[in-house]
């Protein structure tokens, strides 16, 4: 076979095989152009998902015929003016877009400059170029893609739905939007607004958070904007900034966490471990928490260039970037105390239902004294006798709770007015398991077994911090074998590993001898710990396995040792809970992230009763 450099046309359709995958690969390469070109407006309209037509318009710094005309061909940007590949500040820089773009659909970019006189648009048809003709519009840039893959028929039978499409496509447009609230974006799905996220006003650009947060607000949706916990920190010359959901405000999947790093939307295994990390004290590992992650470094610590897509990033020192999210998500939940997500006490009242209507009677039997008649009609009238029949048939009830012991004993006056304490001040237990506290302008409902495992939970964690944690030696050294390089990566740990409980030396090759264990640990599969642990090390060169299992025995024990549901509890018990829980972070939510309190304010409650 002949070695042979292939035709333009064809490297570009490999080329778009990279970068254009899907319609929403197209929209996110126009719309990344769009910001790097300063728009402060973009719209974008899709046809049958985007598969027929893609249009983005914006009204940034737009181009001259010269530009337009380099603007096709194959690695030509404006966006690398000292052919520095290290200090890169914009979306774009490869100068594959366009051309891989027009190289498989029909597409069409009009264009004008700013403060130029006339506009100018050029075509590319299936990587077919035509030179640049005077074109009619505003300032800024409209580009027209029709028949995506046509030149490509094969890639066709790979897209989804239309309706699947464009839902990509308006995630892509909402990532991008959420990390620039001072940009307008609208989205039209053939005649349909799909999506339209106004700039945020001058106002509130004044505390860049509160826009961010409004603009979050308007995608994760209001219960986000009213249960994050605002993130901002700095370590070395890594900022962190953003919103984490309280932990009961968390979903089935990870799909609601946003990750940014210098403004570029990224999926980056790092981050999505740090989350885990961080709220896992929190939530059941089948729950994942509503996160909004800015991560802002100087442009040589991150590595952009790593795939087409640019979804990917590489940090300099992941370590550093991993340590700052652990600890600043924790330090945030910290700072929240018991809060709890409001989205709790809007569940609960949505449980509530109204009364079944009482069935109408059957027997005279049934209130003694009275008949059915007419009058259970609505339309009916009352007459008198009917009404004195009813008065008769009540008469056995008012004499039954007239008598003494029927009424309601005083209950003592708490020691404390409600209005002292944030949760209240306890007035009962329901079926031996909740506590009803009365707060200043509503009621708190407590799971006492869940309340009082968080507290024992946050006691413990509090004594593994404060000292070393206690050691179990092992009447027989358990030997476990492993791989040569397996034995040497926990072997290389040994130092870190003792200061949580477990020691352990080489034994030779491929073998490790453990002569402690934490106690907390118990009876524990010793050979299975280690072998999972030297996994753990090959993929994330942290011991996480021995950590995470050591706080699953503290939440295992801390569920052991606390109130359990069915007990009685006192006045004074009940009281004093309530105020550890005050004064506990994160006491709003149980070990597992299940709510530990729900409080209901008077006015909701009213609201239950049509009283308002």
């Amino acid at each position: 076979m002949t070695i042979r450099l292939l035709p333009p046309n064809l490297v570009n359709q490999i080329a778009a095989g990279e970068v254009v995958e899907r319609p929403a690969s197209v929209v996110k390469e126009l719309v990344e152009n769009a910001l790097d070109a300063g728009a402060r407006r973009i719209d974008i309209h899709l046809r049958e998902g985007g598969r027929s037509l893609i249009v983005v318009e914006d009204d940034g710094n737009g181009m001259g015929p010269e530009e337009l005309a380099l603007a096709v061909e194959r690695h030509a940007t404006s966006k690398l003016p000292d052919d520095d590949l290290v200090h890169i500040h914009s979306f774009g820089f490869r100068g594959e877009a366009l051309p891989s773009i027009g190289a498989v659909g029909r597409l069409t970019i009009a264009s004008r400059a700013r403060g130029a006189d006339a506009a100018w648009q050029v075509a590319v048809d299936g990587g077919l170029k035509s030179a640049p003709q005077p074109a009619a519009r505003n300032e800024g840039t409209r580009v027209e893609l029709r028949d995506l893959f046509y030149a490509v028929p094969a890639r066709l039978k790979f897209l989804k739905s239309p309706r699947s499409e464009s839902n990509a496509a308006q995630e892509i447009v909402e990532r991008l939007a959420m990390a620039h609230p001072e940009i307008a974006f609208t989205l039209r799905e053939e005649e349909r607004l799909a999506l339209r996220l106004p700039a945020i006003g001058a106002d509130l650009l004044q505390d860049p958070a509160a826009a961010t947060l409004e603009r979050l607000g308007a995608i994760m949706g209001r219960d986000f904007a009213e249960n994050a916990a605002r993130l901002d920190a700095i370590r070395e010359r890594v900022r962190l900034t953003g919103f984490a959901g309280l932990p009961t405000l968390n979903r089935a999947t990870s799909t609601q966490q946003f990750l940014f790093v210098n403004g570029r939307p990224v999926k980056d295994r790092l981050i999505i471990g740090a989350i885990r990390g961080a709220y896992q004290d929190f939530l059941a590992r089948d729950r994942h928490p509503m996160v909004a992650l800015f991560v802002d470094l100087p442009p040589e610590e991150v590595d952009v260039n790593v795939h087409p897509a640019k979804a990917e990033v590489r940090f300099r020192d992941a370590a550093l970037v991993r340590g700052l999210i652990v600890s600043a998500i924790r330090a945030a939940l910290a700072e929240a105390g018991h809060r709890a997500s409001s989205t709790v006490a809007a569940s609960t009242l949505g449980s509530f239902t109204a009364p079944a209507q009482f069935p109408q009677l059957s027997t005279p039997t049934m209130w003694r004294g009275y008949t059915p008649g007419p009058a259970h009609s609505s339309s009916a009238r009352t007459s008198p006798a009917l009404a004195a029949q009813a008065m008769a048939a009540f008469a056995p009830l008012s004499a039954e709770l007239d008598r003494p012991s029927a009424r309601v004993e005083d209950v003592p006056a708490a020691e404390s007015a409600p209005s002292a304490h944030p949760l209240g001040v306890a007035r009962a237990q329901l079926h031996e398991t909740y506590i009803v506290a009365q707060t200043a302008d509503g009621i708190v409902i407590v799971d006492q077994h869940a309340a009082h495992e968080r507290l024992v939970y946050e006691r413990m964690k509090a004594a593994l911090s404060s000292g070393a944690v206690a050691r179990q030696a092992l009447l027989i050294p358990e030997v476990v074998e492993l791989d040569g390089p397996a034995a040497e990566r926990v072997a290389a740990r040994a130092s870190e590993l003792a200061e949580l409980g477990l020691v352990i030396e080489g034994f030779g090759a491929g073998a490790i001898v453990v002569r402690e264990v934490p106690a907390l640990l118990g009876q524990s599969d010793v050979r299975g710990l280690i072998q999972d642990l030297a996994d753990e090390l090959a993929e994330l060169g942290d011991a996480l396995s021995l950590k995470e299992r050591l706080q699953e025995v503290c939440s295992t024990m801390a569920c052991h040792g606390s109130v359990r549901a069915g007990r009685r509890l006192t006045q004074p018990e009940m009281d004093a809970l309530l105020r550890q829980m005050e004064a506990t972070p994160h006491s709003g939510q149980c070990n597992h992230g299940r709510p530990t309190y729900v409080e209901l304010k008077l006015a909701d409650i009213e609201r239950l009763f049509g009283r308002r």
